[in-house]
Formats: C-alpha cells, structure tokens, sequence
C-alpha cells in the first residue's frame, strides 16, 4: 500500500509506484482505536469535541448524560441597583449589584444555567417571594443579607421558610459570613455581600457542589507550592485566601499580591490569576516562605478539599 500521489498510472491495468518511502505506512488495523468490548468513554467525562467525535465513530445517537443544574442568584440590599439605574449609581446614590454579574458569570463558566432572581430588597415579604419562585430551582445562591446587620433578613426568612440550616459563619477571609441550607429539597449557599468575599466563596463552595450536580468526582482546584515575595501581616486570626499573581522563573512559582486586600476591592481581583492560602495560625509570613495556592482557572481537580 501507498500513496496514490507518489504513483503514476501507466495504463487502465498498472500503477507505476514512483516513491516506496511511507509503502505500508498508512494502514489502518481493525480495533486500532477502540477494541470491542472495551470502554469507550467512563461515566463521568465531560464532553467536549472529541468524546462527540467518539461517541459518533461507534454510531451513538444517544448517551445518558447530567443535565446542566439550573442555578437561582439572587442579590439583596436597598443600597444596591440593576445597571438600569446607571445615573443613580454614578451619582452615589445607589452601588452597583456587580455581584449579580460575576456570580451570573461564575455559574456559566462552571457548567451551570442562570435564573436570575433579581435585587431583593430589605424586606421579609420580598425576599420571600423571590425565594419562593427559585422552587424549581436545582440551587439557589444570594449575595448579601447573611451578616449581622440590622437589615439582614435572609437568615429568618429561610429559617421561617422551614430551612434546615446546616451552618453559618466560617473562620476565613474573606468571606466569612457564609451561610447554607436546605429548603424543602433546595440547597441554598449564602454568599456574603461584599463583592471579593462573594468570588472566592463561589469558588470555595458554590463551584464544587455544582461540579458535583455536573457529576464530577472531582470538585476541587489543586494547589500548590508559590514562594511570597511580599512580607505580609494579617491581624485575624482566621484562614485567609490572598489574590496574588502567580509567575514562573527557573522552574519555581512566586506569589506577588495584587495590592490590598480588602473584601470590596474589586479590582484586585480582576489582576489576580490565583489564591494564596495563608492559615489562620500564620499571620506573620516572611518574603520567601512557602505557602499553597490555587489558579482561579485551573482545569485539574482532586477529589478532597485542599484547603
């Protein structure tokens, strides 16, 4: 067997073969790809343009797959308005609700499909009649409404609701006013309102139950050794997630921070492409230690929550 361009036909009974290089290269043996009785693809693979390119060699029409889990996001706050009200905004009198949009993101990017609940206000009978409408809903996430404010609602209202709550509160930051429970079969994630502490608690806990909803058995960033280039002072005694921008030199990962750090400086996270992990028994960390971090886009997962 070779090519047919490296042959000149002679006449309608004989093929003259110009070049043998590649003669018998390009043969293609049965079973090569796929042996019978083999597995072609294991339960739990995400799908992309291959496994479709598979999936379609062995003529499957149909395979069973996890659906897309819907995701209800609600914001709360008298303070906070939809970008419609953009004059108001400008002029002070509102904040925007960037938490409905990077959370509204982060459930896209995740694999999951938006319903978007809307701007409760700070009224019982509001929140719950927006909550009442996420019934149908595979999970339900709110930023804001879950500190100890006096205008913050969301707690008594699910608890009212008949929520089981499963717990509140966890020693991080930021984001430690973190809150979930199960409503007649709905999980709810409370996320706080600051827009920072809202991110990395999407990250923590929002991403990896809707990974698991995906059928992912693996739900978790890794992480991994970054040595600080920053001499860095924490006063809280809690677990901290730092936004840093990871770089490579001489086969090493540094850690720099993206400026300061607090909850509602969005724009640090913007800059960062990861999360440094400082315990909560570490609040003094000297340049050059070595500490874990986590990409914010990394493809690889484990099983167990590394931090």
């Amino acid at each position: 067997m070779v090519r047919q361009e490296h042959t000149t036909q002679v006449n309608n009974r004989r093929v003259r073969v110009d070049e043998e290089t590649d003669a018998c290269a390009n043969i293609r043996l049965r079973g090569e790809d796929i042996l019978q009785g083999s597995v072609a693809l294991t339960s739990g693979s995400q799908l992309g343009a291959a496994h479709i390119g598979v999936l379609a060699s062995l003529a499957e029409t149909y395979v069973c797959v996890y659906r897309r889990p819907t995701v209800a996001v609600m914001a709360t706050g008298d303070e906070i308005a939809d970008l419609a009200e953009r004059e108001a905004i400008l002029a002070g009198k509102k904040i925007a609700s960037s938490n409905t949009y990077t959370l509204t993101s982060m459930v896209q990017q995740a694999g999951g499909e938006v319903i978007n609940l809307g701007i409760a206000s700070d009224d019982p009978t509001d929140l719950r009649k927006r909550i009442a409408t996420a019934a149908d809903a595979d999970l339900l996430i709110t930023s804001g409404g879950v500190s100890v404010g006096e205008h913050d609602y969301l707690r008594p209202v699910l608890q009212e609701m008949g929520a089981d709550m499963k717990f509140w509160r966890i020693r991080m930051r930021p984001g430690a006013p973190v809150g979930f429970a199960v409503l007649n079969g709905l999980p709810w994630i409370g996320l706080p309102g600051n827009p920072v502490s809202s991110m990395v608690g999407f990250e923590l806990f929002v991403r990896p139950a809707i990974r698991k909803m995906l059928g992912h058995e693996k739900l978790f960033r890794c992480t991994f050794p970054v040595t600080t280039e920053d001499e860095i002072h924490l006063k809280a005694p809690l677990c901290h997630f730092l936004r840093i921008v990871v770089t490579e030199r001489d086969g090493k990962r540094y850690a720099s921070l993206t400026g300061a750090q607090g909850s509602g400086i969005l724009s640090s996270m913007a800059a960062a492409n990861a999360l440094m992990i400082v315990p909560e028994d570490n609040l003094d960390v000297e340049r050059g230690s070595e500490l874990n971090a986590m990409y914010l886009e990394e493809s690889r997962h484990v099983g167990a929550a590394p931090f």
